[in-house]
């Protein structure tokens, strides 16, 4: 039942050593990829990374800005940020890591006029590369439901965003397109218990 494994989903951030065979890997990206999208456009990639140099290269870069970032926090926060940036580099010891990347819906930008107004021309701008994001986010939602229910550990983690453009580099990701996500992906070697969800009344607002 699908409501079971919205319930019993868990972000993973270790793993057993063991690779994961390639066959396995292509289900779930199938399964990413029935997700819907806004006019269809389908506008997502998935990045699929094996190769243990280019991880842990990944890592470092990952490491390295947030340690300039930790020098621009506040003395009496740094301990709860090092806590908190400790997450980021999570990916490094997974044997594969799936990086979903996008690019915007342009569509509405190429048939406007030039004389449009700017607050007008940045509304569909923003709508353009929201359509892409959310749309290859519901696909990253459907890879990381199947993987759970295949026995697998999985997480969404966008804190290695931090070192946005250095992973773009060194993935090779066109100027266009943008990163959505690092999944690490794997064995489980940890069962994370349940994190308190706050209610549906209060995150609810009813406009009857």
């Amino acid at each position: 039942m699908i409501e079971e494994l919205f319930r019993t989903r868990r972000s993973v951030r270790r793993f057993k050593p063991e690779p994961l065979p390639e066959a396995l890997v292509t289900r779930l990206i199938e399964a990413a990829i029935t997700a819907p999208s806004a006019s269809n456009k389908q506008p997502w990639k998935f990045l699929v990374v094996q190769n243990r140099e280019l991880i842990a290269r990944m890592a470092q870069a990952v490491r390295a800005a947030t340690q300039l970032v930790a020098q621009h926090i506040p003395s009496d926060s740094q301990p709860a940020f090092e806590r908190y940036g400790d997450y980021f580099t999570r990916f490094e010891q997974a044997p594969l890591v799936i990086v979903p990347i996008f690019r915007p819906l342009t569509l509405l930008s190429n048939l406007t006029s030039p004389d449009l107004p700017a607050p007008a021309r940045e509304s569909i701008e923003q709508l353009e590369v929201d359509s892409g994001l959310i749309g290859t986010s519901l696909a990253l939602g459907h890879l990381l439901l199947l993987a759970h229910e295949l026995g697998l550990g999985a997480s969404g983690m966008t804190g290695p965003l931090v070192a946005r453009s250095e992973l773009k580099a060194l993935l090779d990701v066109p100027a266009s397109w943008d990163i959505v996500a690092l999944v690490p992906l794997g064995y489980p070697d940890e069962t994370p218990t349940p994190t308190e969800r706050k209610p549906a009344a209060a995150v609810t607002r009813w406009f009857r």
